[in-house]
């Protein structure tokens, strides 16, 4: 007679992986879910027992739970051209209402009563292609580190981690800046030039000022010393008359 469906969902569902190196403890997990409305009792059996070490080993899974079981693998000198021929079954039945010693469902159950999942042990050691890609990993890691860590070094080391663009666009504004305090310089020299030319001309012109005044006294004077002579002739003349 046909056994019953397994009602518990196992994950993973037909097999069990273990990746080494295999020189320490190697541990899976397997998930146990009850989508059921009755609890259900359950155990993992292995046919390797003294190579695994399962925690927990059997239990009771209520309705609508799940669990996750240990499988350890324990240490070993691994073989690649031998083929694992280790196996693992999950055995389960359904819990009465009125159940209160597990053992004692086990022991009562019928053979039509009892659902089983058989699962395969696969060893996998990585190969040297996987190593020498989580060398190269590691690598970028370190660069991508070391890039985070440019941010603390002087101006001269952080120029190296610029791309073109940025070189460029740096080297454009250092030409805008230099163009832009020549343009001041000149525009400083013109008015230093304005301010002499300014000077030169209120020089000239107090000057003329000044050589205008001189002649108009100049002037003055001469009428003067002309209407003094002037006076001078005419007394003596009437002098003369009236002797």
């Amino acid at each position: 007679m046909a056994r019953p469906e397994q009602v518990l969902l196992l994950e993973p569902p037909h097999e069990l992986k273990f990746r080494g190196p295999f020189s320490d403890v190697v541990t899976t997990n397997l998930k146990l879910s009850n989508p059921t409305d009755r609890n259900v009792c359950f155990k993992v059996k292995t046919t390797a027992p003294r190579r695994y070490c399962v925690r927990p080993n059997s239990g009771i899974l209520d309705a609508g739970t799940s669990i996750n079981v240990s499988v350890m693998l324990q240490p070993f000198d691994y073989d690649p051209n031998e083929k694992s021929k280790h196996k693992f079954m999950v055995q389960s039945v359904l819990a009465p209402p009125d159940m209160t010693d597990m053992e004692g469902v086990w022991k009562e159950a019928k053979p039509d009563e009892l659902m089983d999942s058989k699962l395969r042990c696969v060893f996998d050691m990585p190969v040297e292609n996987e190593k020498t890609l989580d060398m190269e990993s590691n690598k970028m890691m370190s660069s991508s580190l070391l890039k985070s860590d440019s941010s603390t070094l002087p101006p001269k080391s952080m120029s190296s981690t610029f791309d073109d663009g940025e070189v460029k666009k740096i080297m454009e504004d250092c030409k805008r800046l230099q163009m832009e305090a020549q343009r001041l310089r000149e525009e400083n020299k013109q008015i230093r030039e304005d301010d002499g030319l300014r000077m030169r001309k209120s020089n000239v012109m107090s000057s003329q000022h000044t050589s205008i005044g001189m002649k108009k006294d100049e002037g003055l004077s001469a009428r003067t010393m002309a209407l003094i002579v002037l006076f001078f002739v005419v007394g003596v003349i009437v002098g003369k008359l009236v002797l």
